[in-house]
């Protein structure tokens, strides 16, 4: 089969959906399928407001229906709701072709956040955008009655998983600072609600891997903690497996792949009781991870 995933994350971009994508194309070409991802890199591109190192195609529409085309796909999958996701969306439908759709990102939080710009209105937006496609597919059984409760149509869930292979624990993993370590890692800006972790009173050494607009100026507003920037593969495989407990602070995300990192690398979970670590965590053994309101009382 010829599966053609359409996403506005794609690399050089750091972050779940593009590492989730990354993984669903090598797992669909080992099955044997032609599989190819068109991201922001093949058009000339903007810069997201208030988030620079985010590049958005410029005009997508017409270059974009070229590649389609050219392509030939069986099946179509939009994965973002940005300037290609629509362009790919716009021409499925003019084409009468299905698609399906995913939900990976929660843009009314993440831009009531920023501009206060109402939840109601982002949520119809995004309602009119997924309800098009065939299914919608999402990463929680809970995201998945939610958005079925706001309108939302087809939701399908759509679980995660991970490398075992380059997450697992290690004896000899070491992070050269005061123990015990409490680790985030993630993008560093206002929506993953990384201060909450920051502000905690902790004892030891708080890490924090990931970059984002936020570095700096949370850098400043606390010295003792370590901002060490992105880390990929073996070196961030090592950081999970060093830390005694991740820390995970967002109370918007849609699923979180760094939740069955730590896992896998035997680091236990603290985080706030929503969507994502309740997921993950449910069921779990007493020594796994902890969930509360307070995330003191959860570290």
């Amino acid at each position: 089969m010829r599966i053609l995933i359409v996403s506005d994350a794609w690399h050089p971009q750091v972050n779940g959906v593009v590492r989730t994508l990354s993984m669903v194309m090598a797992e669909l070409q080992s099955m044997g399928h032609v599989v190819d991802v068109v991201g922001p890199d093949r058009f000339r591109t903007i810069a997201m407001p208030t988030y620079a190192s985010i590049r958005l195609a410029l005009a997508p529409g017409r270059r974009l229906a070229a590649i389609i085309d050219a392509f030939r796909p069986d099946a179509l999958h939009v994965a973002t709701e940005g300037p290609l996701g629509y362009a790919a969306r716009r021409w499925a439908l003019r084409r009468g072709m299905a698609f399906t759709t995913s939900f990976h990102t929660r843009f009314p939080e993440y831009l009531h956040a920023r501009t206060r710009a109402p939840l109601s209105l982002s949520y119809a937006l995004l309602r009119r955008f997924h309800n098009a496609g065939s299914a919608m597919m999402v990463a929680t059984g809970s995201l998945r009655r939610e958005l079925a409760g706001r309108g939302f149509q087809n939701v399908r869930a759509w679980t995660r998983g991970v490398d075992l292979t380059r997450f697992q624990p290690s004896p000899i993993a070491e992070l050269p600072y005061p123990r015990p370590v409490f680790l985030y890692v993630g993008r560093v800006a206002v929506e993953k609600n990384l201060g909450a972790f920051l502000r905690l009173d902790l004892p030891g050494t708080k890490v924090v891997v990931g970059d984002g607009p936020q570095r700096e100026a949370l850098a400043r507003e606390h010295p003792a903690a370590r901002f060490v920037g992105e880390r990929h593969g073996a070196a961030l495989a090592e950081a999970y497996a060093s830390a005694d407990v991740f820390v995970f602070p967002s109370l918007t995300d849609t699923f979180g792949l760094v939740l069955l990192e730590a896992l896998a690398s035997g680091t236990p979970i603290a985080a706030h009781p929503v969507t994502g670590p309740a997921d993950v965590l449910e069921g779990a053994a007493p020594g796994v991870g902890a969930l509360d309101h307070d995330l003191q009382a959860a570290a």
